[in-house]
């Protein structure tokens, strides 16, 4: 197995052992105000979407997770495979591995393969060849590319990059990739100055990826033989916050809330500050380490749930979520109060 390989399995592997649903998010410091008499009734369309022309079925998806290893084509196999039996999208991990090693890429082919007509989204690193992530787009007969965000990563990484200049190539790559660009953070949150730097560059579908969930700084910390870099795994924005950050720029943006995001009223939540689409890993991995079906049940749970939370608050339709009243604890109004000044 190459180095590379081998990184994607521990990476995996910890991502798994280190998953916490009752970690801190800061969700539970925004309140909804619920209408007592919300005249409304459960309904199973009241939250179906569209992403990319395409219609879904809920407006949540299987973000980024793996690909690139023996045990990740397990893991996208099984994630494929609910994706396409419930009709939500499904992102693959990163696979700028295959401009070294293209026998890898059977372990994300097996997506498209048991998916053959959903939405399935390409991840790629912001220093990959623009033509290399074509040729990824292609190979995959990906709907969108993912584009992540990782320094943080890289600085804990033992084999990680030094250098992130990366906004020239992120536009490079958006000149020269013919499908739709999300650019998306990895668990440390897309801050309000890096988010208007993306909509002025024309970069404008952003999946904010807050702390909150994995902690790749936490991984990579464990992975790491000599000098700990601890004080690097709590300096990100929670996806809470970055919401509420997003919703300061008065730009047309397409955003996605992502980072420990494990039930409905998280989703809820976030569709409430402000985001169209909901991103959910490592929740979904938990499931997807055991079988197909247990996924699938919990994609079923989660669709329930979000259609009575739906109705409880008296919309019609998930698109009307902006419109439900909220109030913020001292934290998240004093981050408020500051980020607007």
């Amino acid at each position: 197995m190459s180095q590379r390989s081998q990184r994607k399995e521990e990476h995996l592997a910890l991502a798994k052992m280190f998953f916490n649903s009752n970690k801190n998010n800061d969700f539970n410091h925004i309140h909804l105000i619920r209408p007592a008499l919300p005249e409304s009734a459960v309904r199973k369309e009241s939250i179906t979407t569209e992403m990319f022309g395409q219609k879904i079925s809920a407006p949540f998806f299987i973000n980024a997770m793996t690909g690139g290893s023996d045990a990740s084509y397990t893991i996208n196999r099984r994630l494929a495979k609910a994706a396409a039996k419930e009709n939500i999208p499904m992102a693959l991990g990163s696979a700028s591995i295959l401009e070294k090693e293209i026998d890898q890429i059977k372990s994300f082919e097996i997506a498209r393969q048991e998916n053959p007509d959903g939405l399935l989204f390409a991840n790629v690193n912001p220093t990959t060849n623009p033509k290399v992530a074509q040729k990824i787009v292609d190979a995959l007969d990906a709907n969108a590319l993912q584009i992540h965000l990782n320094s943080v990563q890289e600085a804990v990484m033992p084999e990680g990059d030094r250098d992130f200049h990366w906004l020239d190539n992120l536009k490079a790559i958006r000149q020269t990739v013919d499908v739709p660009i999300i650019i998306k953070e990895v668990g440390m949150g897309i801050d309000p100055e890096s988010l208007r730097t993306l909509l002025i560059n024309d970069f404008s579908i952003i999946d904010l990826g807050g702390s909150g969930g994995t902690n790749f700084a936490q991984i990579e910390n464990e992975r790491r033989k000599n000098q700990k870099l601890m004080f690097l795994e709590d300096i990100g924005l929670s996806t809470v916050k970055t919401l509420l950050a997003a919703r300061t720029i008065p730009v047309n943006k397409t955003i996605i809330a992502a980072g420990g995001i494990t039930n409905a009223l998280d989703i809820f939540k976030s569709l409430v500050l402000g985001a169209q689409y909901v991103g959910i890993a490592n929740y979904f991995l938990q499931f997807a380490s055991q079988d197909t079906e247990s996924l699938i049940v919990a994609i079923q749970n989660l669709k329930y749930e979000l259609r009575l939370l739906t109705a409880l608050f008296g919309l019609k339709d998930i698109a009307e979520a902006d419109e439900v009243k909220y109030y913020l604890d001292t934290d998240l109004y004093n981050f408020t109060r500051q980020i607007y000044n």
